[in-house]
């Protein structure tokens, strides 16, 4: 087996954690696998993965050599197809991370679409509320809401999504309709989110940049759990009108205080480098782009 292919195997061995997984992919013998694994540690003198009986790790060696082989591989892999007629159909895997509500909401619904005009792409679709660091995971592109962090990647911004304030009809009932912020210190109670990034619960907002005080009986850290609570009756939330649009439109949820929200959240696509952009990637942050798109304020 040549340097190139060695390279190619441990990036796959990389990317999926596992020799075996690496092996069916590749469609390689898991010995196969091994030695070009072990062949590569010796050629370039030092360890690359960590190896134990239940999982593979990448070493901070093998983590340098992945990060350069990536736009190494895409590259070749374009080069590849350069001349054949199956150039023109987007191919391979592509990691992207979104949020779990835009991936069940928004996204799984539409991949059959995607993957309609496009046969021969695999996405590997990760769905979380937390902030990942794409290059130690992997990831070729992720899907943000809200303020960023300073970093290294590259953002592409979409636009802003807005957020309305909801209840059920049964905390309603019990509580009273809130009309204006001075109301919800009336004995209002709002649905608390812990920040996937900090673990502070976030305040109550009714403009951008102001925010009032207002109590929790329960604090939760992923949409899922927020959006139940509201149902259950356990306070007033905050949250993008796509996740919850389906609610309000059967009367599960009632939309509240429509003149005091808080303000639009930015959406944003990230990716490691503008030089490891694929053709997979570029197809998926424009398909992913025009979903967004009429969800976003204008």
């Amino acid at each position: 087996m040549d340097r190139f292919e060695q390279y190619r195997v441990f990036a796959q061995v990389a990317e999926m954690g596992s020799f075996i997984k690496a092996a069916n992919a590749l469609e390689l013998a898991r010995a196969s696998v091994s030695a070009a694994i072990q062949q590569l540690e010796t050629q370039v003198g030092v360890r690359l993965l960590h190896r134990t009986t239940r999982q593979v790790r990448l070493t901070a060696d093998g983590a340098q050599l992945l990060e350069r082989l990536r736009p190494l591989l895409a590259e070749v892999e374009e080069i590849d197809h350069l001349f054949q007629q199956s150039a023109r159909q987007v191919a391979g895997r592509l990691n992207v991370d979104v949020p779990s509500r835009i991936a069940r909401r928004l996204v799984a619904p539409a991949l059959p679409g995607l993957l309609r005009r496009h046969p021969r792409l695999q996405l590997a679709l990760g769905s979380s509320d937390r902030a990942i660091d794409l290059i130690q995971e992997g990831v070729d592109c992720a899907v943000r809401i809200g303020a960023l962090h300073d970093s290294s990647l590259v953002s592409r911004p979409l636009g802003r999504i807005a957020l309305v304030n909801c209840a059920s009809p049964a905390y309603l009932r019990e509580q009273g309709v809130p009309l204006t912020p001075e109301d919800l210190a009336q004995g209002h109670w709002m649905v608390g989110y812990a920040s996937p990034t900090t673990g502070r619960e976030l305040p109550w907002e009714i403009a951008a940049g102001q925010a009032v005080a207002l109590p929790s009986r329960v604090v939760v850290n992923n949409a899922e759990s927020y959006i139940a609570c509201c149902l259950a009756g356990l306070g007033l939330i905050q949250i993008p009108r796509f996740d919850v649009q389906h609610l309000l439109d059967a009367g599960e949820l009632v939309d509240v205080m429509p003149a005091h929200r808080a303000a639009a959240m930015p959406v944003t696509l990230l990716y490691p480098h503008r030089r490891q952009r694929s053709r997979r990637l570029a197809v998926f942050l424009e398909w992913f782009e025009e979903l967004m798109r009429k969800h976003l304020d204008a």
